[in-house]
């Protein structure tokens, strides 16, 4: 080897590790759904685009990760780059400075093709402060084949009447074969997600426009008898410890008839992994004729604590995950109907995507829910299946816990709903609510 030829290697591996060296490490906590697992197997495209950028991820479960994020932002630890949350703590960290503006992403992100429903969640006073990468509400979904093989046909807007004629002829707990699954996990964002929306349709609020808790009233006690009774007669074994993933596992296995819940599950209960790909149809959230229905508005996405050191690669990363060249990406690896869906118009006037059988319909519900009136009484706060305050994300928790409790038999409906308003009703007089 002569000496050019050695001094040229040398100048090539000091020019890869001076490039080694310069690449910036963020660290992204995100929730383990399967559209940010599906996320993390696409890097390579990301890495393409910013050699210069390295991500390190933190993927949690939902209760943890919110759990996780919330310490670390109220304490400005500084732990991630970029946080994977929900339209309820966009507007509340945002209102406390928590989040760095994304008003100055790039041209070509095309911020106004974000569907108004969602984007108008995630800006507080005119800022941007998250990117969403998928937008949901709720729907039914369930197996034709036994709706057939039951004589029924469920219609296109079904009551909860319609419900729960279709679980009891859906049931037949000898072949593991259950009605109807829905969340029984306690948490805030789990079972109280599925119970706040659900009671919305049964004409119950969380409050009254004083601030007054209100589970010792019959909307309540209606909301929480009809569920135990669908998941106590038609539901499966241990539902007390279910969740979005663990009813996912169950529907994709068969042992589901109706599963309610995100509208952003369509795509795994028709997907590769599912038993009943086939054999899927989809429905409205139910309603009770209150002119409410029983359906969420939500979307999981990224944003930006200002405690980051790092925010214009967290910047970079947030442009990429959430732009239509990521979903143009998704299509083309794993086809259109496991685009991330629910923000962006242009993705319902792609034709290609319109053939997607659970399209419509989820776009339909997203576009039903209202969170500035989420209820059919009036309240003093926004939000469908949370309440837009601070508090909300333990006392959601605390009442969750309690409705889990009942669903595992471990207590009363009465009981339960007793102890949720005496909980409630102390935490929001200590922090000054009710006089």
């Amino acid at each position: 080897m002569t000496l050019t030829t050695r001094a040229l290697l040398g100048a090539s591996a000091l020019a890869c590790l001076s490039s080694w060296a310069m690449a910036e490490t963020i660290t992204v906590a995100t929730v383990n759904n399967g559209d940010m697992v599906r996320m993390q197997g696409l890097m390579d495209d990301f890495k393409a685009k910013h050699p210069d950028i390295d991500v390190q991820w933190v993927t949690l479960e939902e209760n943890v990760l919110r759990q996780n994020v919330t310490t670390d932002i109220a304490t400005g630890g500084g732990q991630y780059d970029v946080l994977t949350i929900g339209t309820y703590e966009v507007p509340i960290w945002g209102k406390q400075g928590w989040l760095v503006s994304l008003n100055d992403l790039p041209e070509s992100y095309d911020v106004n093709d974000l569907l108004p429903a969602i984007r108008g969640g995630l800006t507080v006073d005119g800022n941007l402060y998250a990117a969403p990468f998928y937008g949901e509400s709720s729907m039914v979904m369930y197996r034709k084949d036994l709706m057939e093989a039951a004589g029924l046909t469920m219609p296109e807007a079904p009551t909860w009447a319609d419900i729960e004629k279709a679980a009891a002829a859906m049931t037949d707990k000898s072949k593991e074969q259950y009605g109807i699954c829905l969340r029984g996990k306690a948490g805030w964002g789990e079972n109280m997600a599925f119970l706040t929306a659900m009671s919305n349709s049964y004409g119950a609020r969380w409050f009254d426009e004083n601030w007054n808790p209100q589970f010792d009233q019959p909307e309540w006690k209606a909301t929480l008898e009809s569920y135990l009774n669908l998941m106590n007669n038609y539901g499966p074994p241990g539902a007390s410890n279910n969740g979005f993933n663990e009813n996912l596992t169950l529907f994709q296995q068969g042992k589901c008839g109706m599963w309610i819940d995100a509208t952003v599950a369509a795509s795994f209960v028709t997907g590769k992994d599912s038993t009943v790909a086939d054999k899927v149809g989809f429905a409205l959230a139910p309603d009770n004729g209150l002119g409410k229905r029983g359906n969420w508005l939500w979307a999981w996405s990224l944003a930006i604590p200002t405690s980051s050191q790092k925010q214009e690669a967290a910047k970079a990363f947030i442009d990429w995950a959430t732009n239509k060249d990521y979903l143009a990406l998704v299509a083309s690896k794993e086809g259109w109907a496991n685009v991330p869906p629910g923000t962006r118009t242009s993705l319902y006037e792609n034709p290609e995507y319109a053939k997607v059988p659970f399209a419509k319909m989820t776009l339909d519900s997203i576009n039903s829910a209202d969170p500035t009136k989420p209820t059919v009484k009036p309240v003093p706060y926004v939000g469908v299946q949370f309440v837009a305050i601070p508090e909300f994300q333990g006392l959601g928790t605390t009442v969750g816990e309690l409705f889990s409790a009942a669903l595992a038999g471990q207590k009363s409906a009465d009981d339960a709903l007793a102890e949720a308003q005496a909980a409630v009703a102390d935490e929001m007089k200590a922090a000054g609510y009710i006089k």
